[in-house]
């Protein structure tokens, strides 16, 4: 079946939030209600966040999140409504603008490779100089914990691997918190860091919770309880990521369906965000099988002069073959934890029945876990449990996000992979060689969604393409074809220019120009606008 989608910027041409942003401006007439483009299209930035004084934390349970998404439909859910539902919070050339959400990056604004490697922030671990005072402390879980300030009043938060797991957790934690950062996320500042326990002092009016629930002062047992589960090197020192704490009041996890009611500018539900169905190829390739809400924090903030609501991941302890705990189960990625075909298959085979991905072979590597690229799935990959922004992903959401995965060169990923610190090189070689094999199997499995081509832009009066297929030699060079056609942005009707049938931009007196570019059975149409500077690529819309 073929789909044609255009991408329209949800909630930035609405009405109320045009007279939100501009009280006094006129409204709009029926006449630029009905226009396809409009002067300031495409949008790359969205306009500055309304002001939220306040805003209610929240707290999500996560057995309700597990229940609620496995035997529910939250949200508005294309296997309810049986339809494809284009993705909103888009510019009119199929992009996430920046947003209190996302910011375009290595794709969009190359990266160089001490910047991917920094990630976000500006990469300065915890001071070395003085002691690091313990004011906040997690002494129950899977993963205990505490939080520090250095000499200099940083604080950040201090996690372990387990305690039979050197380098798992942590080393999953801060090389995907640099991908992740670099393709466009919030995340924190990781960074690897060892210390000896004589570093560490606990403050005066730090306090722990027991078993009860009951608050009370922190003892220095306390302290050495934590760091006894904690895996400790041969030379005394503790390894562990410093997670800087984010700047603003914490407000609880954000969902992947819905919207928060208490921030005027979250008017797009989340199941149809393009930066967060796209989310699902960049879990696949990292193995972020935990990518649920509740490693999602959303954040109070004050930036340049105003106040709104900031959208991070955090977390990703359980990456890259790693669960937190101890290496993640064969099952990560390839099937729900709950699911009834799966069930029935054993059932009806009395446990005969072996998965595909029961058979494949993983490292003996105690720092990396089960992680793997032959196996791997990328059309079929899955989190834990489902969420309404996967579930809703389009050929055109993961076209979006599977051409940031392939920008990421191999010496590149080798880079990012450094700064986990294996100790072991082979365990760093192997997972470099599972994220390139990874890239590739997730730009073979969705460039041949669409037709993959990208980065227009007019040169001379031609139209000028990158077919991504092709430049990552993952398809031979092709022929298109290609027509023209003057396009009425008022109406929407177009009138073919029958002779145009080159890459060269028709003469006409016409505002807009249609090209619809064709190979294969997919067709790319491509609208441009002449303009006072020259002409200029406005809208991109993709069938499949």
């Amino acid at each position: 079946m073929s789909i044609r989608v255009h991408s329209r910027l949800f909630a930035t041409k609405s009405l109320a939030l045009l007279v939100a942003l501009a009280p006094a401006a006129p409204a709009a007439s029926a006449a630029d209600t009905q226009a396809k483009f409009y002067p300031d299209d495409p949008i790359e930035v969205m306009p500055s966040p309304l002001p939220v004084k306040t805003a209610m934390r929240r707290r999500l349970n996560d057995y309700y999140d597990f229940f609620l998404n496995t035997f529910g439909k939250p949200g508005e859910q294309r296997i309810e409504v049986k339809a494809p539902i284009p993705a909103r919070a888009v510019n009119t050339l199929g992009e996430a603008p920046d947003s209190e959400w996302y910011t375009r990056r290595h794709y969009f604004h190359p990266l160089t490779t001490s910047e991917l490697v920094r990630g976000p922030g500006d990469g300065a671990p915890p001071s070395a100089e003085g002691h690091w005072t313990v004011i906040d402390a997690k002494t129950e879980g899977v993963t205990p914990g505490f939080t520090i300030a250095d000499s200099t009043g940083r604080r950040y938060i201090i996690k372990f691997d387990p305690k039979s797991y050197a380098e798992l957790a942590t080393a999953a934690d801060v090389i995907s918190s640099k991908f992740f950062h670099a393709l466009g996320y919030n995340v924190p500042q990781n960074q690897i860091v060892f210390f000896e326990p004589a570093q560490l002092q606990i403050g005066e009016n730090t306090l722990v919770e027991d078993k009860t629930g009951r608050k009370r002062k922190m003892t220095s047992k306390d302290l050495a309880d934590i760091l006894l589960n904690a895996h400790r090197g041969k030379d005394g020192k503790h390894r562990a990521v410093a997670s800087l704490y984010l700047s603003g009041q914490p407000l609880g996890p954000f969902r992947f369906h819905g919207t928060r009611r208490d921030d005027p500018n979250d008017t797009v539900p989340h199941e149809h965000r393009r930066d967060l169905r796209g989310f699902r190829v960049f879990c696949s390739w990292l193995g972020h099988d935990d990518s649920r809400s509740i490693n999602t924090l959303d954040m109070l903030v004050n930036e340049k002069g105003s106040q709104f609501v900031k959208h991070y991941l955090i977390d990703f302890g359980s990456t890259l073959g790693s669960a937190s705990y101890g290496p993640n189960s064969a099952r990560s990625g390839n099937e729900y934890l709950f699911s009834w075909k799966p069930l029935a298959k054993e059932f009806f085979t009395l446990g005969l029945y072996v998965p595909r991905w029961g058979r494949a072979d993983f490292p003996n590597f105690r720092s990396v876990g089960r992680f793997e690229s032959a196996v791997f799935d990328a059309e079929n990959w899955v989190p834990e449990y489902p969420n309404a922004a996967f579930v809703n992903q389009l050929p055109d959401d993961a076209f979006w996000a599977a051409r940031q995965v392939m920008a990421f060169t191999d010496d590149q990923i080798q880079a990012i992979v450094r700064t986990g610190q294996f100790s072991d090189p082979r365990a760093e070689d192997w997972v470099v060689k599972c994220l390139i094999e990874r890239r590739d199997k997730i730009g073979q499995a969705f460039f041949k969604k669409v037709l993959p081509l990208d980065r227009f832009t007019i040169e001379n009066r031609e139209l000028k393409f990158e077919d991504l297929a092709v430049k990552h030699g993952l398809s031979k060079p092709r022929q298109y074809e290609i027509q023209w056609s003057e396009f009425n942005n008022q109406s929407g009707a177009t009138k073919l220019l029958p002779d145009a049938l080159s890459f060269q931009l028709p003469r006409t007196t016409t505002d807009y120009l249609k090209a619809s570019i064709r190979g294969g059975q997919q067709t790319v149409d491509v609208y441009v606008r002449q303009e006072p500077g020259g002409p200029r690529v406005v809208g991109l819309a993709r069938t499949w």
